[in-house]
This record gives structure tokens, sequence and C-alpha cells, in this order.
């Protein structure tokens, strides 16, 4: 694929448990080998001079706790056409782990996370902006049973970190830049309506 071709980027965005991850997931599997799929969960800072004890007292809802001239280098490159070499994250150990992916540039590059668009050199380089809006008790459910069953971890450690951090940095970082988005997807994954709104819009780009 040339390097001339035009990149169309999509930033999807919204707060922990709302959807997103499977709205990014469904328009990038309608999309089949056009699209590459991101997470910016993978560019957390790592932290590997502090004990595990220490790393479980940071705050990983703020704008802070990710690697932004890492993340926007590398989204830089894709949208040139070149690949990239990105992070992966061990969310049991709160470290980045020992492998690295490496990916290639695609017509369409989907990046989702929770506080994408709170950094405007991202929000500046995505050609479509979604902000997937769901309830705030439908996403604390959501994230204890993923942190849980997923990550390892313990009922209070999610409560607590959710009343301490998460909710607080939902309502300063995240709910504000939903004014930021061209369009704005209830209940995130599960609608099919703004789904398939979505990727037509996409494939129409893409054809031209």
């Amino acid at each position: 694929m040339g390097t001339e071709e035009k990149r169309i980027m999509i930033g999807v965005c919204g707060g922990t448990g709302s959807g997103k991850t499977t709205l990014a997931r469904r328009i990038y599997d309608a999309l089949g080998g056009d699209a590459l799929l991101l997470n910016m969960d993978c560019y957390y800072k790592d932290h590997k001079e502090m004990p595990y004890e220490e790393r479980c007292k940071l705050n990983y809802d703020c704008p802070s706790a990710f690697d932004g001239e890492l993340l926007v280098s590398h989204l830089k490159a894709l949208k040139r056409g070149e690949p990239i070499v990105y992070p992966t994250y061990d969310f049991t150990r709160h470290l980045r782990a020992d492998e690295t992916v490496y990916a290639e540039s695609k017509r369409v590059i989907i990046i989702e996370g929770i506080l994408l668009f709170d950094f405007p050199e991202i929000v500046n380089l995505l050609d479509m902006k979604i902000f997937v809006d769901t309830d705030a008790d439908v996403r604390i459910l959501r994230r204890l049973v993923r942190d849980v069953s997923e990550r390892g971890r313990s009922i209070d450690s999610v409560v607590s970190q959710y009343l301490n951090t998460v909710k607080p940095m939902h309502e300063k970082y995240i709910e504000p830049t939903k004014r930021l988005a061209d369009v704005i997807v209830p209940e995130g994954g599960q609608n099919d309506v703004a789904y398939e709104m979505i990727v037509n819009s996409v494939l129409k780009k893409i054809s031209r």
C-alpha cells in the first residue's frame, strides 16, 4: 500500500465500562483488512522503579498516567503510512509487559481510550471523533466484572479505586470532552443504529 493514500483516523472515547471497546471492535471487524485497532491502555507509563504496592496507589485515570508523547508519535507515523511497534500492558502487575506488537498502517486507524480527547495533538489528528455515553451505574458494574474476572482485582479494591479516582477523574477530564465529539453514541457497542451509521460513513470515505 502506498504511503500517498489517505488514512482515516477514528477516535473512540468514553468512560470506563461505557462500551467504547465493544464499539471500536465492531467497527474494526466490519472494515476487515482495511483497519487497524489500537487501545490507549497499551500506552500507560511504565513504573518499574516502583514496588508493586506503590504502583497500586497511582492514579490511572488522569492524562498524566499515559505516555502521550509516544502515542502521538505512533499515530502520526501511522497517518503517514509508516508501521509502528507499540507496547503492551500487564494490568495484574501495573507494568508494561515484555511483549511489543508490530503493526502496519491501514486505510482506517481506530484508536480507543478513556482520555483520548484530553490530548489536543491527538484530537487534531482525528478525522472522526466518537464519544460513547453510558450511565454511571452501568459503567461501574461493567468495570467491576472486568477487573475481578480479567485483571485479578478484589471487589474492595475496584470499589475503592472507583470512588477515589475513577469517578472524580471521569467528571473532571472525560465528561467535559464529550463536547469535542462529532458523534455521541448512547450505550456503546450495543447501539446498532449508531454503529451502522458510523460504518457506512467510513466505507463511503475510503471508497472515494
